[in-house]
């Protein structure tokens, strides 16, 4: 039971609209066409079935009352009388004189004009009789037996037919039809201001401006977009603090690494002196990161750029580092990012790569809505296991990387971060080569 359930919602989600427009339209359209199914049902159960019977009756009355009165006349007599009763009912008579009817049952056919004639028929004919309906386009053709032969009679359509009914379904269609666009026009209206919020929202979650926002539509829409204006303050306002802090203590910091480092200089070498050197050369890559990063989270502004550029950029910068670095690019790469963010975090990235391994291909390519990034090596790669926990700062894994080769332990957490300011994200897999991808994906 359970299961069967759990189907019938998938297929029910599967055919709802999934917009909030649709969906909405939906709430509006559900009850009205339930109104319009009602009030089809009673129309059809109640008026035109009543009004079926009653010119059912009508025609089988006056059908009874001209073959009783028939039978009062002789042969010359009742030509007369059948011209008269023909021109005074606008019905049309035919005697067939000896002729006799099948003995199969009575063609009656489907439909309730033919069940009401058809028992019309019955209680005030009372003999045997066929209905034609479908042979003659405006014509339903009633055979009658006789005594002496079968009456043929021809009736025109419209004497059993109301024209109500045409008019009642056209009525409907047409208010139901001006009511549908009518509430899509406002639900339109109403809609819109979501799909400005949810534009403002993306694009700041993005990096990207948001000029000329200001919250409208709906109370509640309009509470909705206020909250964002003040988030949106609240994280800039924390941000820039943030940014220049970081800025500011790695600058302060650089006058007493000088003064330490003229002051090493002035010693005699020793091995407590080389060792006070390689801390200090540690301490102003730390420096440099904690600048660097500043640099690429301030105050930059968004533009296009074409990816490509920036990973042949890199590439070429990174030539220094004597290893061997291909890149391939495939299709339009012109997004619009922070140029100097994502140049610094493909450049973490690179060195990264280029630090462990001898061989380094770098590509990008379009993915729908995201610019992949991918950065391969063949070097000795990370655990899965210890894959989210390398972009941690200061993390290192001392097993697989060997702390000589240099590094802080910022580089993936700062390639993370410049990414992620932008909307997009840094993930780690197997590389192709055996040892490790870095997958930068930003949204286009």
């Amino acid at each position: 039971m359970k299961l069967s359930r759990t189907h019938l919602k998938k297929a029910i989600k599967r055919y709802l609209p999934r917009s909030f427009l649709g969906r909405s339209i939906m709430i509006i359209v559900t009850p009205l066409i339930l109104l319009q199914i009602v009030s089809t049902w009673i129309f059809y159960d109640r008026h035109w079935t009543l009004i079926t019977r009653r010119l059912a009756d009508s025609v089988a009355g006056e059908i009874g009352f001209v073959i009783d009165e028939m039978g009062r006349f002789e042969n010359a007599q009742r030509t007369v009388w059948l011209s008269r009763a023909a021109s005074d009912l606008g019905f049309y008579f035919n005697f067939k004189k000896g002729e006799i009817l099948t003995n199969s049952p009575a063609e009656i056919g489907s439909g309730i004009l033919n069940t009401r004639l058809a028992n019309s028929m019955r209680e005030r004919v009372r003999r045997p009789f066929h209905i034609d309906t479908w042979s003659h386009e405006r014509l339903v053709r009633i055979k009658v037996q006789l005594p002496d032969g079968v009456m043929e009679i021809f009736v025109p359509r419209k004497r059993l037919f109301s024209s109500t009914t045409y008019l009642f379904i056209m009525w409907m269609v047409g208010t139901s039809l001006l009511l549908f666009a009518i509430a899509t026009m406002f639900m339109r209206n109403q809609v819109r201001p979501i799909r400005r919020l949810s534009a403002a929202v993306d694009n700041f979650g993005k990096g990207r401006d948001v000029p000329n926002f200001k919250p409208e539509g709906a109370t509640e829409i309009r509470r909705a977009a206020s909250a964002f204006e003040r988030m949106r303050s609240r994280i800039n306002n924390a941000m820039t603090q943030r940014t220049e802090m970081l800025a500011g203590v790695s600058h302060d910091l650089r006058t007493p690494l000088t003064r330490m480092k003229l002051q090493l200089a002035l010693l005699e070498d020793s091995p407590k002196v080389d060792d006070l050197k390689q801390d200090l050369r540690e301490m102003e890559i730390l420096v440099e990161e904690f600048l660097a990063f500043a640099r690429g989270e301030g105050t930059e502004e968004v533009s296009s750029k074409d990816i490509a550029v920036l990973v042949a950029d890199v590439a070429r910068s990174a030539h220094g580092l004597n290893k061997k670095i291909t890149v391939e690019t495939k299709g339009d790469l012109n997004i619009l990012v922070r140029p100097n963010a994502i140049r610094r975090c493909i450049t973490n990235l690179t060195v990264n790569a280029c630090t462990h391994a001898k061989k380094v291909e770098i590509s990008a390519e379009r993915h729908g809505k995201f610019v992949e990034i991918c950065v391969d090596d063949d070097g000795p790669g990370i655990p899965e296991d210890e894959r989210e926990a390398v972009f941690k700062p200061f993390y290192r894994l001392d097993s697989s990387r060997n702390p000589q080769t240099g590094g802080t332990g910022l580089g993936l957490s700062i390639a993370r971060d410049l990414a992620r300011g932008g909307g997009g994200d840094v993930i780690l897999g197997a590389s192709p080569l055996g040892g490790l991808r870095a997958q930068v994906r930003l949204p286009v």
